[in-house]
């Protein structure tokens, strides 16, 4: 089972800094997450939730058990002189690939737990911080199934709209299961990622004038089957390996992508498939995609790898259209992320004609692969042949 994550967060109206913090790493089989809420808002908040969201990832990470580590935590969060209340709250979950989850909450709204359209309802034991008697987190052992579903949220997702005419009293836990439950509906495949900025917008958009009054954070995870992917990108180091490597690319049962001219001629000439050039009025500043019968993405190797990577770092909102786009996009929809890449080395990548930020393909790949382990929670791996 593959625990798909997306996280999405809008700030509070008028502020610079995020208040709430989300982290989440892969690791041995587990898929840890906290997210945390920083005491009000702006800079400050950010500080505070991002101290609270790191500390707990790495003592879960580092073998502390996720009760322990919540339990730590939440006895040592200073209280506000002011305000009389915590420093931050938090949801962290410790989720392995059998579906076996434990989750601890300490001051955020309840996690919802989706199942076939349904909101369950598990039960939970509570543990109060011996240091501040008024602070409970609340402790649940589940055991989640292929197609269910857990949202997470900070407290700007359930309050927002308070006030307004349409919803005196915030958006509620009610209206949070009524907006997600009509979204699978809708499209019951929905990304983690995605359903979560649908969360986000959506706790947006019942603010009045659309002006969020808090930090907005939505954390959505997914169990599905593992969606798996192949990049073939460079010619093999052993040519008479060319036919081998062919056969084993266009058997692979999942969605396949070949990342270079000169690797693309080498499957169309063992294959015997031939490989369409298209032309596209949207293509930018790298190569435009060619098509070959069998594989989901031609595209052309170095440069269209190079934008991609940008592109992946920058997290941009809008994907371009470009083919570096296009690979993105087959990235994004995959989930564990298989690299062929050919060790023979290409002269053309030497020509003083190129671009000085054109990087050699095996450290294009390495940087490929860590944003989408980092920053994507995806699974990957890379083979030298």
């Amino acid at each position: 089972m593959f625990i798909d994550i997306g996280s999405a967060r809008h700030k509070k109206y008028n502020e610079n800094a995020y208040g709430d913090y989300f982290l989440s790493k892969r690791t041995s089989g587990r898929m840890i997450a906290v997210l945390s809420d920083g005491l009000g808002s702006g800079i400050k908040a950010s500080i505070l939730s991002c101290m609270t969201s790191t500390m707990l990832l790495k003592f879960i990470e580092t073998g502390a058990d996720i009760q322990s580590a919540c339990e730590t935590v939440m006895n040592s969060l200073p209280v506000c002189r002011v305000r009389k209340i915590s420093y931050s709250t938090f949801s962290a979950i410790d989720c392995s690939e059998t579906g076996a989850a434990r989750i601890v909450e300490e001051g955020n709204p309840q996690f919802l737990w989706i199942r076939s359209g349904a909101v369950l309802s598990p039960a939970c034991g509570v543990i109060s911080s011996k240091a501040f008697p008024n602070r409970k987190m609340q402790i649940y052992s589940i055991q989640l199934a292929l197609g269910d579903r857990l949202i997470f949220c900070s407290d700007g997702v359930t309050q927002a709209g308070l006030g307004s005419p349409a919803m005196k009293f915030g958006l509620r836990r009610e209206g949070l299961i009524d907006c997600v439950l009509k979204k699978l509906e809708d499209a019951p495949d929905i990304s983690g990622r995605g359903l979560s900025r649908h969360i986000a917008d959506y706790a947006q958009q019942a603010e009045v004038d659309q002006k969020a009054l808090d930090d907005i954070s939505a954390v959505s995870l997914y169990c599905r089957k593992a969606r798996e992917s192949l990049v073939l990108t460079g010619p093999p180091y052993h040519e008479e390996k060319d036919r081998q490597y062919a056969k084993l690319f266009i058997s692979f049962k999942g969605k396949k992508a070949i990342c270079g001219g000169t690797t693309a001629n080498i499957l169309s000439r063992e294959l015997d498939i031939p490989v369409e050039s298209r032309i596209s009025l949207s293509s930018g500043s790298v190569p435009p995609a060619s098509y070959m019968a069998g594989v989901d993405l031609v595209t052309e190797g170095i440069l269209t790898l190079t934008r991609a990577g940008e592109y992946l770092e920058s997290a941009e909102a809008a994907i371009p259209a470009d083919a570096a786009g296009q690979l993105v996009k087959f990235f994004l929809e995959s989930d564990c992320i298989n690299f062929m890449v050919g060790a023979k080395l290409n002269q053309t990548h030497y020509d003083p004609n190129f671009p000085v930020e054109i990087e050699l393909r095996k450290n294009i790949i390495k940087k490929i692969a860590k944003v989408l382990e980092e920053r994507y929670i995806k699974k990957v791996s890379v083979q030298y042949i």
